[in-house]
């Protein structure tokens, strides 16, 4: 089963400057991500709670979740064959967890036998990744996968892009895009660096199936619930 949105939405989301924050806090570029205390316009956004993601015509939005807690973990946007897996992670003030993080994932990669190359990138330092794979005739291949990450305001967002816009920057624009639109609320409850902020399905979304006479390909969808990768799985 997915979900489809009751309506449409519009592009209507504007960029807005960032308040005064501590001189400890990482610097973060007036483009986004955005911070949700310094970005009051959501109109037409999908809020899925700590995560807002301002959708495009065609994509189709799938909810992971945990298979122990049933708790959701990751929201991945798929759109023209590739696929945008987003998390957003609760950090401290005083320094960005994108640099451990980074260290942490080219570790696993390398212990599954592939390698990890660090390049420039729209959000700054990004991994791509190459994993070793069989291709579906049963040849060896391999996986790649961008990992991006951004850190906030006591918040980190990870972005892993998978399918063809791993290899072609050109196709990875839109999910770049969303990632940039995105703004993360990351409220004022206490958590230990890395615990993943809280996400659920958003209001709005309902329920159909494939055979829905409503539906059609141009409109925002919504994908059931299903457990996502690991954090050391990509594709």
């Amino acid at each position: 089963m997915i979900f489809k949105r009751k309506k449409r939405v519009a592009d209507t989301a504007e960029d807005q400057g960032t308040d005064e924050s501590q001189a400890t806090e990482p610097a973060r570029p007036a483009a986004g991500p955005f911070d949700g205390d310094e970005h009051s316009d959501r109109d037409g956004y999908l809020d899925l709670g700590s995560l807002l993601i301002e959708p495009v015509e065609g994509m189709q939005m799938r909810l992971e979740v945990e298979d122990k807690t049933k708790r959701v973990i990751a929201v991945a946007l798929e759109l023209d064959g590739s696929r945008l897996q987003l998390q957003v992670f609760a950090a401290p003030k005083s320094e960005g967890l994108w640099p451990r993080i980074q260290e942490q994932i080219g570790t696993s990669i390398d212990k599954q036998g592939g390698k990890t190359d660090k390049v420039n990138g729209r959000f700054g330092e990004e991994l791509v990744a190459r994993v070793p794979a069989k291709r579906p005739d049963g040849t060896e291949g391999f996986m790649v996968a961008r990992f991006l990450g951004y850190d906030g305001p006591r918040w980190f967002l990870r972005g892993v892009i998978g399918g063809p816009a791993a290899l072609d920057r050109a196709k990875a624009q839109v999910l770049e895009e969303r990632m940039a639109r995105a703004i993360v609320v990351r409220g004022d409850s206490p958590m230990p660096p890395s615990e993943l902020l809280p996400l659920k399905v958003p209001e709005g979304a309902v329920p159909r199936t494939n055979e829905d006479p409503e539906a059609d390909d141009t409109e925002q969808g919504l994908k059931a619930p299903q457990r996502g990768p690991e954090i050391t799985e990509i594709g």
